[in-house]
């Protein structure tokens, strides 16, 4: 589906893939942003763009020689990634509930996090630049590396999906954990402070800004980017976990090549060339499609997910939707569905099926099917994969 201009009357344009029409909030939020003085030629929304912090989940927003802490998030770098296996899904027969079993008590979910810390994780070369971080996380260092291989709560979750052609994929989806969160509250509530000094009116406080050139944001940059590789590095940790487990009942343990490795954020903020300028690129839940770019398209615990290959359409700065995106808020969700609501939308899914996962029922996502038709001019489809296993954050 071709994107539309919005009529919003703001300084930039705003372009749209969505697949419905922005309700009065989610305008003014898209409003605000493109309102921005630094945006660069306009603000891309995806098909699943949904109300969040200050900028819309779904939006990417380019900036020159300023960035927005809030519109990168308190998860800083989430993600997704995926693994291609060389096997089909007649070797898991009889062994999904154990592997899911297994999953849950090799991989800490929610707050919890590892009883010890393993060697791949203290030869993290990140660990070298803890020092260097905001002073506000510097007694969270041995929490940091606890939490190294650890899926968090909410939306996180790890799956064990089979394509078209019956072949298996392991997939999860996880930031950069407390440590992330704990940088992004620190910079968000500087750049607040700043913005009261100045006397800044901003259309919305969450829309604090640093300048480019400032100590404020190369403070913010550098603390970012380690966030953004904790981030990516906590998701190798995981999988690679997820991936023995998966061989010691299929292969007896022996190690097997996967076929395709993807690895991909979808809340970040990156250098980037656009329309021929260095620009920063925002992208709060969105991920990058540049030509050749595999990205990951989940949908949720009950629908169908996508293993994409970007065709880098540059009026969306190169860019796609990060899932299938919500419909209605954790407590709508909570007060419209039952448990036995969650039986009958994860028929065939190996998982819990309980009240405590109500909030992440199918039925509060959007329809996976349509966001992915509103973006064929943003990637084609590698994979169509289906889960069998769902482990939740």
């Amino acid at each position: 589906m071709p994107h539309e201009q919005l009529d919003l009357s703001s300084n930039k344009p705003v372009l749209s893939w969505a697949n419905h029409q922005l309700d009065s909030r989610e305008a003014q939020m898209a409003k605000n942003v493109a309102s921005l003085p630094f945006v660069f030629k306009h603000v891309a929304l995806m098909p699943d763009v949904h109300l969040g912090k200050g900028a819309l989940v779904g939006s990417v927003i380019a900036t020159k020689d300023a960035v927005i802490p809030a519109a990168v998030g308190v998860d800083i770098g989430c993600g997704m990634a995926a693994l291609k296996m060389p096997l089909t899904g007649d070797r898991l027969e009889g062994k999904l509930k154990n592997i899911r079993h297994q999953i849950e008590r090799s991989i800490p979910v929610g707050r919890w996090e590892n009883k010890s810390i393993e060697k791949k994780v203290t030869n993290w070369q990140g660990w070298r630049d803890f020092k260097e971080l905001h002073p506000g996380v510097q007694d969270l260092d041995n929490k940091a590396q606890k939490q190294m291989g650890s899926l968090g709560g909410g939306n996180h979750f790890i799956e064990l999906c089979l394509d078209t052609e019956n072949y298996v994929w392991l997939m999860l989806h996880s930031g950069s954990r407390h440590i992330g969160n704990k940088l992004a509250q620190c910079h968000i509530s500087t750049g607040k402070k700043l913005a009261e000094l100045a006397d800044l009116s901003l259309p919305d406080p969450d829309l604090a800004y640093f300048v480019a050139g400032t100590p404020e944001f190369e403070a913010y940059w550098r603390d970012l980017q380690w966030a953004q590789d904790y981030a990516r590095f906590n998701r190798d940790v995981m999988m690679e976990r997820f991936k023995r487990i998966v061989e010691e009942f299929v292969t007896g343990g022996k190690e097997l090549k996967p076929l395709l490795s993807v690895n991909c954020h979808h809340n970040y903020a990156e250098k980037e060339i656009h329309f021929g300028e260095d620009v920063y690129v925002t992208r709060k839940g969105a991920v990058r499609a540049q030509q050749e770019d595999y990205g990951i398209i989940p949908g949720s615990m009950g629908t169908k997910s996508y293993i994409v290959r970007g065709k880098g359409n540059h009026d969306s700065y190169c860019s796609c939707s990060h899932g299938a995106g919500r419909l209605m808020s954790r407590t709508k969700a909570k007060k419209e569905f039952t448990v036995e609501d969650v039986i009958e939308q994860t028929q065939g899914v190996e998982c819990r099926k309980d009240s405590k996962i109500i909030d992440e029922i199918p039925g509060a996502y959007k329809p996976i099917e349509q966001v992915m038709a509103n973006q064929s001019d943003l990637v084609e489809v590698v994979a169509t994969i289906k889960q069998v296993i769902c482990v939740k954050g």
